[in-house]
């Protein structure tokens, strides 16, 4: 599967560890939107997107967050229910998207950076989205 497209999109804020979103676009048929490029300990790595998941209120059926205490809708203690299910903050969240192997997500993160580089060392504008095509 081919990379066709990577569209960079950098944040304003050079303090914080999320250094831009990307959009891939694979054999200008499919894209994937949301992922992030964090500043890491060892360099820059690549996030695949998430969502926070939620656990159902037994009285009203409201999705809270996993470790509340008490349902936003309805109010009820739901504590115990948060209690049974264990969840680590890596747990909290699930990825929506990602690469079923090492070699797809090295040639993902490898195109990723290069674009990110690319778009950092070409345009030095923080707000504007630069679109790269990849070999």
């Amino acid at each position: 599967m081919k990379i066709t497209e990577v569209r960079i999109f950098t944040r304003d804020n050079s303090d914080d560890k999320v250094k831009a979103y990307v959009s891939v676009t694979f054999e200008d048929a499919f894209v994937v939107r949301d992922l992030k490029i964090l500043e890491g300990v060892n360099g820059l790595l690549v996030v695949m997107p998430s969502r926070r998941m939620h656990i159902s209120c037994s009285e009203c059926g409201y999705k809270n967050r996993y470790k509340s205490r008490f349902c936003n809708q309805c109010g009820k203690n739901i504590e115990k229910v948060s209690q049974q299910i264990p969840v680590s903050r890596k747990e909290e969240y699930r990825d929506i998207a990602h690469p079923i192997n090492t070699e797809m997500r090295n040639y993902m993160q490898g195109a990723i950076i290069k674009a990110y580089e690319e778009h950092i060392k070409h345009s030095g504008n923080a707000d504007k989205a630069d679109m790269e095509e990849i070999s």
